[in-house]
């Protein structure tokens, strides 16, 4: 199906994690002022998945409308994808109250969560894809392999003792740490875009085009194409990972002789020796030796602009 008009909702149920922490509860209560100025809205409240899982399911044709962040919607799209309901739980509602809130900017949602929430109630539905790899993993912006996966993973051990220092964005993109690279053979649609007879920096595959809160490590990503775009670094060298840190920060890193970029259905990561650690929306999996992604087009719709 292709883009529908806008769908006013004979109800809203508005879905939050109960975890979040009082710092939001201002804007939680502003978003339910919001939504309420155009129906009926029941606010729930999940403590885990099963909650979560229940309250997606048993939206009774009232629109959801899930207040998170990239994390948040990933459990949920996860969720419903599993249970074969991308599509048949309706046009979801998107208010972002994350740290990052990517997909958010690839859909040209407002950052602003009651300016969001108003959007969530009266803008138009529109079609959305999901990568989902070989073990039915699902990825809602973007996934990526290499030292992005491999800093996370080391960050989250760390978080506990040193917050938000465990995650530094210049170490992370600077490679501090990161050896030679990762040996990785990438194909897409069954076309070799690297052999990984050299090391690569970072592969990263996208619906939508940043990470991070906005760095655009796939420009030019766009959620309702039907491909995954792709992008490929061998800055593997000490300057060669500052330069492209630095474009990164502009978009500007594609434009690199040592970055190759692709798009198509079906991507295919091997690592030809060693392992490596997937980074699914902020999410981190692995260590592994393969993957395979499978774009799947219109599975599901978010209410946009």
């Amino acid at each position: 199906m292709g883009t529908q008009q806008g769908e006013h909702p004979d109800g809203i149920l508005a879905v939050v994690n109960a975890g979040a922490g009082s710092a939001r509860a201002a804007a939680v209560e502003a978003v339910v002022g919001e939504l309420g100025r155009e129906a009926d809205v029941e606010l729930r409240r999940t403590r885990g998945l099963d909650d979560l899982r229940e309250a997606l399911l048993g939206a009774d044709g009232r629109r959801l409308v899930l207040l998170g962040g990239d994390g948040s919607l990933h459990a949920a799209l996860q969720l419903l994808w599993d249970a074969g309901a991308t599509r048949s739980a309706g046009p979801l509602g998107i208010v972002p109250l994350g740290t990052g809130n990517d997909l958010a900017r690839s859909l040209h949602l407002p950052l602003d969560p009651v300016a969001a929430a108003r959007i969530a109630a009266t803008g138009r539905p529109r079609d959305l894809e999901l990568l989902v790899d070989g073990h039915e993993r699902i990825t809602v912006n973007t996934v990526h392999a290499g030292i992005g996966a491999s800093a996370t993973a080391k960050a989250q051990r760390l978080k506990k003792v040193l917050g938000a220092g465990a995650y530094p964005v210049g170490a992370l993109w600077a490679g501090v740490g990161a050896g030679r690279g990762f040996r990785l053979r990438v194909e897409v649609d069954g076309r070799v875009v690297t052999t990984g007879e050299r090391p690569v920096l970072v592969v990263g595959i996208g619906i939508g085009g940043t990470i991070g809160g906005g760095a655009p490590l796939v420009p030019g990503a766009d959620p309702h194409d039907g491909v995954a775009d792709v992008v490929v670094s061998a800055s593997t060298g000490p300057l060669a990972r500052v330069g492209f840190a630095a474009g990164l920060r502009r978009g500007v890193h594609v434009e690199r002789q040592d970055v190759t970029t692709a798009a198509g259905k079906v991507v295919e990561v091997t690592a030809l020796g060693g392992t490596f650690r997937l980074n699914s929306d902020g999410e981190v999996t692995g260590p592994q030796r393969f993957e395979r992604f499978e774009m799947h087009a219109d599975v599901w719709r978010a209410v946009c602009p």
